[in-house]
């Protein structure tokens, strides 16, 4: 959104700025951090109604913080996510979310799935997500082992992005493809946990954990992968997902959330159910023994990307809701 905005501003359609709840700094448009104090974010929210006309926010735990000073309440936009609005969610976020004049959903199984939970949310409109850039990342053309590699949080709380299902299903991987490897790359609280798991797994030395990965860093473990796997049950779009088309990796997700509105089944990759023994390894097998196979997948993914998900795509989808917002 920052990106639209720092475009609409460049091209003399509007004056915008930032404020972040921690990190920034000044791009295309002005930022100001509140250095990750929510207290100081939500005062610094109110007080920037009196010079704003509209507001947008990135999700609904920051859209709590909307301006509520009367006489000087401003019309906003939000987004809604996946897990923040499905089962469990938040009384106040979900309150934050219907006063929004312009509420996107990231996903057609978002909306879908949020509606049939909780009542108001008629006037929400599916805007689909996208990398940051349009740009195609440099292959590096080398010898490497056949490698599943799989990008996202471990959060104890939650544990639903596939690692214990790709850790589990290794050792049966490994018998037929005997030089396959596993690359799980980020962090979180269920990072140790995980890997005691891979340690006991009786393919513990062709897995790998890489830990955080800084932005300088990721374009070396990414240019490592024969294809990518996050066999989630909760992902509300999957950003990874078309991060790993742009990439012309071939993608292999779940049945069980929005992966399917994303990866198309035999065309970009695979949706496997987790409740199917030996689903999730027999694709998996299928891509890593097949070159051929995994390069065609891949092609189409990257094609997918830059048909719908490249950020000039994304750009071009949410312009008419920003417009409706400041109308």
């Amino acid at each position: 959104m920052a990106r639209v905005l720092s475009d609409e501003a460049r091209d003399g359609n509007l004056e915008g700025r930032a404020l972040t709840l921690a990190g920034g700094a000044d791009g295309p448009i002005p930022c100001r951090s509140a250095h990750g104090n929510q207290a100081a974010f939500a005062i610094a929210s109110q007080g920037l109604s009196a010079v704003t006309d509209a507001f947008l926010f990135d999700c609904a735990g920051i859209a709590r913080a909307r301006p509520r000073i009367p006489g000087l309440r401003r019309p906003f936009l939000s987004w809604l996510h996946g897990i923040e609005v499905w089962e469990g969610a938040r009384a106040d976020h979900l309150g934050a979310l219907r006063a929004a004049r312009v509420l996107l959903a990231n996903s057609h199984h978002t909306l879908e799935r949020a509606r049939d939970l909780h009542a108001g949310f008629e006037h929400a409109r599916v805007c689909w997500l996208g990398t940051e850039e349009d740009t195609v990342p440099a292959v590096v053309d080398r010898e490497r082992p056949p490698t599943v590699m799989i990008l996202g949080r471990m959060d104890a709380r939650e544990a639903y992005k596939g690692h214990r299902e790709l850790i589990g299903a290794w050792p049966r991987i490994v018998q037929a493809v005997p030089n396959a490897r596993l690359v799980i790359a980020g962090e979180g609280s269920d990072g140790p946990a995980l890997q005691q798991l891979a340690e006991t797994s009786g393919a513990a030395a062709h897995i790998e954990f890489t830990g955080f990965v800084p932005d300088d860093a990721i374009d070396a473990v990414w240019s490592r992968a024969t294809a990518f796997a996050m066999p989630s049950r909760g992902e509300g779009f999957g950003l990874t997902y078309v991060e790993a088309m742009r990439r012309g990796l071939p993608v292999v997700a779940s049945i069980h959330d929005a992966a399917q509105e994303i990866n198309l089944e035999g065309e970009t990759g695979f949706n496997v159910s987790l409740d199917e023994p030996g689903a999730l390894t027999d694709r998996l097998v299928a891509l890593l023994r097949d070159q051929d196979l995994a390069h065609k997948l891949g092609a189409a993914g990257r094609a997918r990307w830059r048909a719908h998900f490249r950020y000039s795509a994304f750009r071009e989808r949410f312009r008419p809701h920003l417009a409706r917002l400041v109308a």
